[in-house]
């Protein structure tokens, strides 16, 4: 036993053989030889190249095939085959949406003109235009909503109302609406029973809109509601649209929408002898209270003003009310020289989209200048429209219509210390536009010679 020598059995592992022919496999007992051998890592990476390479083709062939075949299937239209369509069309089709962008774009005009300037007369002849959708004071709603905030912290809102309205969309109503009040109707904007477009077919039978003549209110109260969704859709059919407005102060409110591709805008200015603006206000100071309140709280605190008053004489609620209707005039003269300053050197946004127009011109040869803001805003004038303005300032009618007031008359009937106040507030716009500062109590009186020359505009 001792001599007998033992060998150590050797045992092979299980993967070191072949299961059928129990020939040893090649094992790396360091892995790390693999790196070691270069050719095989290259050989490895050449493989997954051209695969990728393979696979990229592949995907081109695919796409072209992708593409030929989409223009296979559309080129049917070209040759005399009709393609099927669907008979109905949701509003959720995308679309169905963008169909409007497809149609020419739309002349947008908005009539910035101030209180007591002859504007309405001068929107009357938008609004009887059968191809005009108008609207009359739509910014009224907002200050009603947000008195008693001031004139000036008010532009930025009027400014978005606008640019709803110009894209015909009519919610925006809903925003001033009161807190659990009804929704709004056709017949709830203001001045809506005025509208022709309101009160003629479609949306009620009183009226046809290609027939000119005036809207009777108390005929057209009785026209059914209409929802804003049909004023909408109804607004979607005109090419042109003329908003009306006094609550916009400075034309450079407006430079955000008149910068915008997709709006088409044009500003109408109106404009009128401030002496005979401020009369009017003093004759109607009742019915702006609440306007002239909000334009005077956006007067400059910090100017040192003369008191309108006479101090000799004791203040009463009429002088109280004169005073904030010339107050008035400061902000609104400062606010029209402001644009004026701009139209005098327009900026690449203004140049050909802005025209002024003097009320005392439309008055003096209505049918020339009706002619001419028509032509501006891309409109013909026919014969009825022409003689309806003719019929307006000289015909049978002017006299019961608040539309012809001169401004001689304005100078006789205020007093001179008005006048004076008027024409300092006001004195940069009166000699842009052409009206003439009276220095005597004679020139006044003078009814010969007229206060209105040659505007610089």
């Amino acid at each position: 036993m001792r001599g007998k020598q033992y060998h150590p059995l050797k045992l092979t592992a299980p993967w070191e053989k072949d299961a059928g022919f129990g020939r040893k496999l090649k094992t790396y007992r360091n892995h790390t030889k693999i790196i070691a051998q270069p050719g095989i890592v290259m050989k490895v990476l050449r493989r997954k190249r051209i695969v990728l390479f393979m696979a990229y083709f592949l995907l081109l062939v695919l796409t072209m095939l992708n593409l030929a075949n989409y223009k296979w299937t559309k080129e049917p239209q070209q040759c005399n085959h009709q393609m099927r369509s669907t008979s109905y069309q949701s509003r959720s089709d995308i679309r169905f949406l963008y169909r409007p962008s497809l149609a020419k774009k739309r002349q947008l005009i908005y009539v910035l003109t101030t209180w007591r300037s002859g504007s309405s007369f001068f929107g009357e002849l938008f609004n009887q235009n059968h191809e005009v959708f108008f609207l009359y004071e739509p910014m009224w709603h907002i200050w009603q909503k947000l008195y008693p905030g001031d004139a000036v912290s008010l532009q930025g809102a009027a400014r978005d109302m606008l640019s709803s309205l110009y894209r015909c969309d009519l919610s925006v109503f809903q925003l001033y609406n009161s807190p659990g009040g009804k929704n709004f109707t056709s017949l709830g904007l203001f001045g809506a029973t005025l509208n022709k477009v309101v009160c003629s077919y479609p949306l009620c039978s009183a009226y046809r809109k290609e027939v000119v003549g005036m809207v009777d209110d108390k005929v057209c109260k009785k026209c059914p509601p209409q929802s804003l969704r049909l004023l909408e859709e109804e607004c979607l059919k005109y090419n042109t649209i003329v908003i009306k407005g006094v609550r916009i102060l400075d034309l450079n409110v407006l430079a955000p929408l008149m910068e915008d591709p997709s709006l088409d805008l044009k500003v109408i200015h109106l404009v009128r002898d401030p002496r005979a603006v401020a009369n009017s206000r003093i004759k109607s100071r009742h019915g702006l209270i609440r306007e002239n309140l909000q334009v005077v709280r956006s007067r400059d605190p910090k100017l040192r003003r003369i008191p309108f008053v006479d101090p000799a004489h004791k203040a009463n609620k009429k002088d109280g009310s004169d005073y904030h209707s010339i107050g008035a005039m400061e902000v609104i003269c400062d606010r029209t020289s402001r644009t004026l300053r701009t139209a005098l050197n327009p900026p690449s946004w203004l140049k050909g989209k802005y025209m002024a127009v003097r009320y005392e011109d439309l008055v003096e040869n209505p049918v020339k200048t009706l002619r001419s803001v028509y032509h501006f805003a891309n409109l013909t004038a026919n014969h009825d429209i022409e003689s309806f303005a003719l019929n307006m300032t000289s015909g049978s009618s002017a006299s019961s219509k608040p539309f012809i007031v001169s401004s001689r008359d304005v100078t006789q009937a205020a007093r001179a210390k008005k006048i004076k106040q008027v024409e300092d507030y006001c004195h940069h716009s009166m000699s842009v536009l052409g009206y003439e500062r009276v220095r005597t109590a004679g020139e006044a009186k003078d009814l010969s010679k007229s206060l209105v020359t040659h505007s610089k505009l």
